[in-house]
């Protein structure tokens, strides 16, 4: 038995440095705000929440068409396109 504790064990499962946790958190969406900046071909999103701890989530989108605006967001929140499509006001700046 001393033998067997001296011996080195070999781990058959590795930890992964690399991997990365991403946090779902369900939150209560009032309004989804997108200014549009055609000459600087991005977007500002700020995401209205009804919760007392995530008020308000900002992202800027490296995007101007809406589609593609949409569907970033729907990602981002993980919500489906007609969701976004109901809670998103557009705002264009030129």
């Amino acid at each position: 038995m001393a033998q067997e504790l001296q011996q080195p064990q070999i781990a058959k499962n590795k930890l992964q440095a690399e991997t990365q946790l991403k946090a779902t958190v369900s939150v209560n969406i009032l309004l989804i705000n997108a200014v549009i900046n055609r000459n600087q071909g991005t977007t500002q999103v700020a995401v209205e929440t009804a919760e007392p701890i995530l008020k308000r989530l900002e992202l800027e989108l490296p995007m101007t068409d809406a589609t593609q605006i949409e569907t970033a967001i729907a990602q981002e929140l993980q919500l489906s396109r007609q969701n976004v499509r109901q809670l998103v006001r557009y705002e264009i700046v030129e």
